[in-house]
């Protein structure tokens, strides 16, 4: 198969103080003069919002689709950023692009992603993909995801993140067009006349013996192996105190895979009750599960980075990428300060042969590929697109 030449992806950053200009400098760069088709927008919630939209509107276009959402951390060719904003571009002959947006209710949110999932409606291309990105504060996550998949089938894969604010964890943001909203799922359909590579990867490894989640609801785990969640998870980790000193004594990240037949998928437990005796995280744990503790060092979770990579890459019959989303847990970058976020990127530039790429530190990662029911933490998540 032979690349469209007619078919681009571009990038660009900007850590401008002025909103306005930072919309403008990182848009700019990323569709360098070009009919854009996509934008996609992944800034800073310390932004004045409309004025960043309304900057990348002056550089787009008025026919090019919007889409973002805030972060908890913008990465990009360029590196990675606090405050700043990283855009990612896309056009040419070879794509399509639609676009649905839906709010998030409380009592079914299952049918936000369904309704999201329309943007695929009437699309015709031979390799197709949604991109979703979604308040990650709204609560049931997964339920989002499970609207998607269950409205689209196995047929089309999902990629996206959850949106973030700056490690605030009050209210976050999504973009459409040059509306700020929030509470809301973004879908965003692309077909391509290329191929499409998808990576799933997180770095962290099984912490011997497995447990049984012998009784859970929702994100609540009540009992593993039958006794108290917060019992065991003390007296694995070798604490004696309460859950409030153990989850906030540099343990806010107990990370927790579920057995999945791909591997693990990870859960993130940041929280506990002393009088429950029980744990919770941001996504669902299904009762009777077989779940591990994880464990990781820097440089796993740095190999992981760029294995996420290769096997987006993988995926693209041997052509070369255009250019790469990545949706990158904020959990994996508290792991990575120090000096490790530049040795991430640099880990990802490598894997992509230098391709562009872009995207932000989430809530949470989306995902569904080979059967995984879609939600992530603690991974990286990675689109190429050829």
């Amino acid at each position: 198969m032979q690349s469209n030449p007619h078919r681009w992806f571009g990038v660009g950053q900007s850590v401008a103080p002025r909103s306005r200009k930072a919309g403008a400098e990182a848009a700019a760069e990323a569709i360098g003069g070009r009919e854009a088709k996509a934008v996609l927008v992944f800034a800073s919630s310390s932004h004045d919002l409309p004025e960043l939209l309304a900057g990348i509107r002056l550089e787009a276009g008025p026919d090019a689709e919007i889409v973002g959402a805030t972060t908890m951390g913008e990465l990009g060719s360029a590196g990675v950023t606090d405050g700043g904003v990283a855009v990612a571009a896309l056009g040419g002959d070879g794509f399509t692009v639609q676009v649905r947006v839906a709010p998030i209710g409380r009592s079914d949110p299952r049918a936000a992603g369904s309704q999201a999932a329309e943007a695929l409606r009437g699309l015709d291309d031979e390799n197709q993909v949604l991109i979703l990105l979604a308040d990650g504060m709204t609560g049931q996550p997964q339920e989002v995801v499970r609207g998607a998949y269950s409205s689209i089938g196995a047929s089309v894969p999902l990629v996206g993140g959850f949106a973030a604010d700056d490690r605030k964890f009050t209210k976050t943001y999504q973009f459409y067009g040059t509306e700020v909203l929030s509470g809301a799922v973004v879908g965003l359909a692309l077909g391509s006349d290329g191929p499409i590579g998808i990576g799933v990867a997180h770095g962290w490894r099984r912490t011997e013996p497995p447990m049984v989640v012998t009784k859970a609801s929702g994100p609540h785990i009540y009992e593993l192996d039958g006794e108290p969640a917060l019992d065991v998870l003390l007296r694995r980790n070798n604490f004696d105190g309460s859950a409030e000193e153990f989850f906030d004594r540099g343990r806010s990240l107990q990370p927790l895979g579920l057995s999945r037949r791909s591997g693990e998928d990870i859960r993130v437990i940041h929280a506990g009750d002393d009088e429950a005796r029980s744990v919770w995280g941001t996504a669902d744990v299904p009762q009777g599960a077989v779940v591990w503790l994880m464990e990781g060092d820097r440089q796993a979770l740095i190999d992981g980075a760029a294995w996420s990579c290769t096997e987006a890459m993988a995926r693209l019959e041997g052509m070369p990428p255009l250019g790469v989303l990545a949706f990158d847990c904020g959990g994996r970058r508290a792991g990575l300060i120090d000096g490790g976020l530049e040795q991430e990127m640099q880990a990802m530039r490598t894997a992509l042969s230098d391709a562009p790429f872009a995207g932000f530190y989430t809530h949470g990662e989306i995902a569904r590929v080979r059967g995984a029911l879609g939600t992530h933490h603690l991974t990286l998540v990675t689109l190429a697109l050829a």
